[in-house]
């Protein structure tokens, strides 16, 4: 009996430093992480289990074939790390630089890690899914009107977690309770 109690102690202290370990380190790079600006293009589905979310497709997923060092001809496998030099460009970060290996950003620049994916839009570009690409909202608050901009935190690893979405400059959440306020009047 004892020994089915201490096995259970161990089981159930390692699934909770699982998950407080998880919550610190991404806490740490919202904190502490290079803070990026990006345009996006959404889309509006919802999920039946999750509720209503946003499809962020961001203007640095595209990549052309032309900006990769060393150069590549055809779209690499879907599922292959790539990894993307961003550089602020006006208010915001765009692509600079892409390879299918790690290298070292200059100091202007900001390395952010992501994966390519099948797309059928382009022979002459990559795309790449950075993990942001998905951004869940309260309920009746997934349809905006308007031009939407991510603030996205990259750790030093270049993983990216969004920071804080804007919809046409104000908070995401603070403007649709303004737009859904409205359309109740």
């Amino acid at each position: 009996m004892k020994l089915k109690l201490t096995f259970l102690c161990v089981v159930l202290g390692l699934q909770a430093s699982w998950i407080a370990g998880t919550t610190v380190v991404q806490e740490n790079v919202l904190r502490h992480g290079t803070i990026v600006l990006l345009e996006t293009r959404p889309v509006d589905p919802r999920d039946l289990l999750r509720g209503d979310y946003l499809i962020l497709n961001y203007k640095i997923s595209d990549i052309p074939l032309k900006l990769f060092t060393p150069a590549i001809t055809n779209t690499p496998d879907p599922g292959q790390a790539i990894y993307v030099a961003l550089q602020l460009k006006g208010a915001f970060h765009e692509v600079v630089e892409a390879s299918t290996k790690p290298f070292v950003p200059k100091a202007d620049e900001v390395l952010v890690k992501g994966t390519s994916r099948w797309w059928w839009a382009n022979a002459n570009s990559v795309h790449v899914d950075y993990g942001l690409e998905r951004y869940y909202v309260r309920e009746k608050t997934g349809n905006p009107r308007g031009k939407i901009t991510v603030q996205a935190a990259v750790s030093g690893s270049g993983h990216c977690l969004i920071r804080q979405v804007f919809l046409d400059g104000k908070p995401y959440a603070e403007a649709m309770k303004t737009d859904v306020s409205e359309n109740l009047r």
